[in-house]
C-alpha cells in the first residue's frame, strides 16, 4: 500500500523514416507515497521519455511495446485515452521542462489554472478563480489576482515556472513529475524553486519524481535516485549510496563532472568522453562500453544483469561480479 507507482520492464520506441528508434529499453521502477525520486542522466538517455510515456504523451510516432506502468493500482498502458484525461491533471501533474512553450500564450494564467478545477473538480467559475489565487499566492507570486489576468509573456522566467507548478498542483494531485523544473534560471531562483518544491511536498505529502541532468540539483532533495544512460537504469540506489558509494562507472562520471566546493586546490573537471550510444542501433552488451575507462570483453558481448550492493543499492555493472577486478575507490568518485 506504500508503493504509488510501479514501472516494470518498460519499453517504448519511436518508428521513424530511418527506423526504430529504442528510446526506453526496459526501465522498472517504484515510487512510495510521498517520496521524492530522483531521475538522472544526460540528455538523450531515455529520462523525460520514460515519464512522457507513463502520462500517455507520447508523439504519434512514439509507441509503448511492452511492460506495466501500475498508478494505484491501475496500469496506465491498458487505459483508453479518455480514461487517462481524468488521471492527468487530476492525480498526476507535470511541471514541464519549459515554461515559455508548455503554457499557452493565448490564454492568460488564470485561465489555464482555472480550467482543470472546472473540468476535475467541478468547481463553478467562482470557486475556481478564488482557489487558483491561493495557488499562486502558495508559490510566491506577487499580486495574485492582478496575476491572473496576465498572459504567460508578462511574466519573467521564474514566474513562469511558478505558474507551471501552481498549474500541477492546483488540483491536489498525489503525484507531480517535475522535468528540469530548474531549467535556463539563475541559480538564485534555481534555489526557491526547488526550496518550494520540498515545502509542497512536505505540506501536501505529495510524491515527486525530479528529471534532472544534475545530480547536485537532486542532492538534498531526493530520497532515492536513479541514474539512466541509453535507454536504461544502470544503478539505482539511495541517495547516500549514489554520492558515497557508487558503484556504475557512468555514475562515476557524473560525479566527477561536477564542482566540488570543497576543494581548495585548483582542478579542472573531468568530462566523460565521447558520445551517448545510438539507440537506432543499440549495443549488444553495456550501453556504456565505448566510454568506460574499465571495460571489459564481457561489457561488449554480454548487458550486465542489476547486481544487488544492498537492499536498496543495484548497478547493472560486470564490475561488481565476484571475479570482476577491484577498482581503486578513489578512481570511483565517491563523495563528490
Amino acid at each position: 500500500m506504500d508503493t504509488l507507482l510501479s514501472i516494470n520492464n518498460l519499453k517504448t520506441s519511436f518508428f521513424t523514416h530511418v527506423g526504430e528508434v529504442q528510446a526506453v529499453r526496459g526501465v522498472s521502477l517504484y515510487l512510495k507515497r510521498g517520496e521524492a525520486l530522483g531521475i538522472v542522466g544526460e540528455s538523450g538517455s531515455g529520462k523525460s521519455i520514460t515519464m512522457m510515456s507513463m502520462m500517455r504523451l507520447l508523439e504519434e510516432n512514439g509507441k509503448i511495446l511492452d511492460g506495466q506502468i501500475i498508478f494505484e493500482g491501475s496500469d496506465l498502458t491498458k487505459l483508453s485515452e479518455k480514461q487517462m484525461q481524468k488521471i492527468r491533471g487530476n492525480d498526476i501533474g507535470m511541471i514541464f521542462q519549459d515554461p515559455m512553450t508548455s503554457l499557452n500564450p493565448v490564454y492568460t494564467i488564470g485561465n489555464q489554472l482555472i480550467e482543470p478545477l472546472m473540468k476535475h473538480k467541478n468547481m463553478s467559475k467562482k470557486d475556481a478563480f478564488d482557489t487558483a489565487v491561493k495557488m499562486l499566492q502558495l508559490v510566491g507570486i506577487p499580486s495574485a489576482e492582478k496575476r491572473m489576468k496576465q498572459y504567460p509573456h508578462e511574466f519573467s522566467g521564474g514566474m513562469r515556472q511558478r505558474a507551471m507548478i501552481a498549474m500541477a498542483i492546483v488540483c491536489n494531485p498525489k503525484l507531480i513529475i517535475a522535468d528540469e523544473p530548474t531549467t535556463a534560471l539563475d541559480v538564485t531562483i534555481q534555489a526557491q524553486i526547488l526550496e518550494l518544491m520540498k515545502d509542497l511536498k512536505d505540506k501536501l505529502n505529495t510524491s515527486i519524481i525530479l528529471i534532472t541532468h544534475d545530480l547536485g540539483v537532486v542532492a538534498d532533495m531526493c530520497s532515492r535516485i536513479n541514474v539512466m544512460y541509453g535507454g536504461m537504469i544502470v544503478e539505482s540506489g539511495t541517495t547516500r549510496d549514489i554520492f558515497y558509494n557508487p558503484k556504475h562507472p557512468y555514475t562515476w562520471g557524473l560525479l566527477k563532472s561536477v564542482p566540488n566546493p570543497k576543494n581548495i586546490a585548483k582542478e579542472r573537471l573531468n568530462p566523460i568522453d565521447g558520445q551517448p550510444p545510438d539507440l537506432l542501433k543499440p549495443p549488444v552488451g553495456c550501453p556504456f562500453t565505448d566510454r568506460c575507462d574499465y571495460a571489459m570483453k564481457i561489457c561488449m558481448n554480454s548487458k550486465p544483469p542489476m547486481f544487488e550492493i544492498n537492499n536498496e543499492h543495484n548497478a547493472a555493472c560486470w564490475l561488481n561480479h565476484g571475479l570482476a577486478p577491484k577498482i581503486n575507490a578513489d578512481a570511483q568518485g565517491g563523495n563528490a
